[in-house]
């Protein structure tokens, strides 16, 4: 068979490429050797955000009475919620497989042998264009190796048939926070460990200090600065070992056709074309920024340049909001104010604290606040922080404000519904521009 694009890798990027491509009148084929879906529906974003609102719901079911409304003893049914996840997957994988109407879908492995040529498992195929969407899997430490009984990855966590007593957590990024703070709504006695002075290193700092302080709250022992290996493993029912992500790139031939690869990654250039001319990369396998929202965007564009090579679009990667769904959750996009200010921005910084939310309130969720960057002359927005309920949600809101460069005073003067946590947003800048 001959296509106009072969695209290896069926999760968010190869996924939303094929749907771009096939609407840009190419003939496409879907190479997955996995479930459709990737990590993303199967292994990571949707399972654990299934499995959080779970234990939101445990959550919330404890203090009804504070609601006025009276329940028995709410107890866990971890299988029934393990059940529930592996359901919505299974939906939504029937979805997906529903979009690809007219897209060839083959399970199989794949091999690159030259720019025009893929070997599967039993057949080879052509294709005027390739795209290379591989994505990522848990990174595994050499003295610390999974064997999915006392230690084990994210993969394995998703899939546990209990509750653990207790859980050691190596890795204080992204993923760590969320599995602490899941396991812990759920009952789990959690430490969580992270070599660099701060949890979630790389985010904004203030960000880092709430997290911690709602940690600690919840009976979660938090240690920074600290080395997994000098701690006592076996005091632990299991360990989690979650720091960071390595690219799924080994076996796709990359160096038999000579596309460059740096730093464990596949370097492709403003466009996501590689070094090897025909052959494009997008998502986790190419981008320092693992996210699937971003995976999915760098798939269209891809897709998008393929179908129109004498017009390519670049790949801007300038604004893309980061979530963090613990409890509460955590929301950023755009530049933080130690950033402007390394850049050598003037700048201004609002806050608005939960507490002064009458929505905040009638949730009883008033833990977090909203902070505001702004350069200080043209009153532009810079960026965002949102620490506190239904944060992932509200960034949306500046993430067009920071990509459409829009002034602070045009959100102040929007009229936001009330009572809301949306006008927040609104309220961290009413007084001071």
């Amino acid at each position: 068979m001959t296509y106009d694009l072969a695209i290896i890798g069926a999760g968010w990027a190869g996924f939303n490429a094929a749907l771009r491509a096939k609407d840009l009148g190419l003939s496409v084929c879907l190479l997955e050797k996995g479930e459709l879906g990737g990590t993303c529906l199967n292994l990571g974003c949707i399972p654990t955000k299934a499995l959080i609102q779970s234990a939101k719901i445990y959550s919330i079911t404890k203090k009804a009475s504070a609601f006025g409304v009276v329940c028995p003893e709410p107890k866990i049914n971890f299988g029934q919620m393990q059940a529930r996840k592996d359901g919505l997957i299974l939906k939504l994988r029937d979805g997906m497989q529903g979009a690809l109407k007219g897209i060839d879908f083959i399970h199989s492995a794949a091999r690159i042998l030259s720019a025009n040529e893929i070997e599967l498992d039993s057949a080879r195929i052509k294709a005027g264009s390739i795209l290379i969407c591989a994505g990522s899997r848990p990174y595994e430490l050499e003295k610390l190796k999974f064997d999915g009984k006392k230690i084990i990855s994210s993969t394995d966590a998703l899939n546990l048939k209990a509750v653990p007593g207790s859980i050691l957590i190596i890795g204080g990024g992204v993923i760590g926070c969320e599995f602490a703070s899941l396991l812990s709504n759920l009952g789990s006695r959690v430490t969580i460990v992270e070599k660099m002075p701060q949890l979630l290193p790389g985010q904004d700092s203030e960000a880092a200090r709430a997290i911690t302080a709602a940690f600690k709250k919840r009976g979660i022992q938090v240690k920074t600065g600290a080395e997994a290996l000098d701690l006592d493993l076996a005091s632990h029912d299991l360990t989690l070992v979650a720091v960071g992500r390595r690219t799924n790139i080994e076996e796709l031939g990359l160096e038999t056709v000579g596309v460059k690869v740096a730093a464990g990654r596949i370097v492709t250039d403003e466009t996501l074309r590689t070094s090897v001319p025909g052959i494009y990369a997008a998502g986790d396998c190419a981008s320092s920024i693992m996210l699937a929202h971003n995976a999915a965007y760098q798939g269209r564009i891809a897709a998008e340049n393929i179908a129109k090579k004498d017009f390519p679009k670049k790949a801007d990667n300038r604004v893309i909001p980061n979530c963090i769904f613990t409890d509460p959750e955590i929301a950023s996009v755009g530049l933080s104010d130690e950033e402007a200010k390394r850049l050598g921005k003037s700048v201004v910084v609002e806050r608005f604290s939960f507490l002064a939310s009458g929505m905040a309130r009638i949730l009883d969720e008033t833990e977090g606040f909203v902070k505001i960057v702004t350069d200080s002359s043209s009153g532009e927005f810079l960026g965002g922080l949102i620490i506190g309920p239904r944060a992932t949600e509200l960034i949306a809101t500046l993430t067009l404000a920071v990509s459409n460069r829009l002034k602070a005073t045009q959100i102040r003067d929007t009229i936001f519904v009330h009572p809301s946590l949306s006008e927040s947003l609104a309220e961290a800048i009413k007084f001071k521009l």
